[in-house]
């Protein structure tokens, strides 16, 4: 006997699909309960529950599972809830560009980025921006190299500044800084006191990495190193930001790899990697599309070939 397949969403039901259903289940899973969700979006819990109801009716799966103290996603759920954020958040940004290109004669920049603005170059090359022109708009975005290409591609995204070499076609590229790699340890793992590790001292480790960027680029270069699977440390990747991975590692679970402006989480040690050529380094460039002419991209490019000369800008 036949038996029947998923719940394929009609186009009916995705035309009956609203902002407010993705918003209700992010609040939600946030909030760990309707109640939470009701109370954080300023509406009546009743409603929210009837909400997120048409939204799982619509998709044909449940995005939760109820129990006395609230709510949890189910498997098929946290992809839904991954979306949900994904199309919230370019939503936000559509909503940003428009104002921002309405209300601002001086121009708006947008930089894409897969590092850490917390410290180092990127986050002065910024602040100097915002103080040499505090009248032109200034928006940053973080996500994956691949995201950003594409937003780049499609005009969404004036600058990216990212690792390595990005291929893209119709675009400049600007070489800039280099960073460390550096391994984060908990404060009494015996590496801790050293002043100096190198790659091969990994092995036995384990090794956790984010699966959101530089963790691909990073793993590929643990992989270079130590060419030897036996001699390289267990890998365990996480779909979680670069700020759990550093919990983790305070928690005694593993150690890991950082750049030098991912340094910042109180309680963990980092140590420079090196191996018979010296320190590793990861290479950041700039990259623009070769026909955007907004004048604070190329304010920002002129402040950028000044606080990091190089030859030339090439194609």
């Amino acid at each position: 006997m036949h038996k029947p397949g998923p719940t394929v969403p009609s186009l009916q039901a995705t035309r009956a699909l609203e902002l407010k259903h993705l918003r209700s289940a992010v609040a939600a899973a946030d909030c760990g309960s309707f109640r939470g969700a009701a109370e954080l979006l300023g509406s009546q819990q009743s409603s929210l529950s009837r909400i997120i109801s048409e939204f799982e009716h619509y998709l044909g799966v449940p995005i939760f599972e109820r129990f006395s103290g609230g709510v949890r996603p189910t498997r098929p759920g946290r992809d839904v809830l991954r979306l949900s954020r994904t199309i919230l958040e370019e939503f936000g940004a559509l909503i940003a560009t428009a104002r921002s290109v309405h209300n601002s004669e001086t121009g708006r920049l947008s930089v894409g980025f897969c590092t850490s603005l917390s410290a180092g170059n990127l986050q002065a090359s910024l602040l100097e921006f915002k103080q040499r022109f505090p009248q032109s708009g200034l928006a940053t975005v973080e996500r994956s190299r691949s995201r950003l290409a594409a937003a780049l591609r499609n005009g969404a995204l004036d600058l990216l500044i990212v690792t390595g070499r990005l291929p893209l076609l119709d675009s400049k590229a600007m070489p800039l800084w280099s960073e460390r790699v550096l391994v984060a340890l908990p404060h009494d793992h015996p590496l801790s006191s050293r002043e100096t590790v190198y790659w091969t001292d990994l092995c036995g480790e384990t090794v956790l990495l984010s699966h959101y960027d530089p963790g691909k680029e990073l793993e590929d270069l643990l992989v270079s190193k130590l060419v030897s699977p036996e001699a390289r440390p267990k890998i365990e990747r996480h779909d979680v930001s670069r700020g759990i991975i550093k919990s983790l590692i305070s928690m005694n679970t593993g150690i890991s790899l950082v750049l030098e402006s991912d340094i910042g989480a109180a309680g963990l040690v980092y140590r420079e990697l090196r191996d018979g050529a010296g320190a590793s380094r990861f290479e950041f460039s700039a990259y623009w599309r070769a026909d955007n002419e907004n004048p604070a991209l190329h304010e920002f490019l002129k402040l950028l070939s000044q606080r990091y000369p190089s030859p030339s800008a090439s194609r």
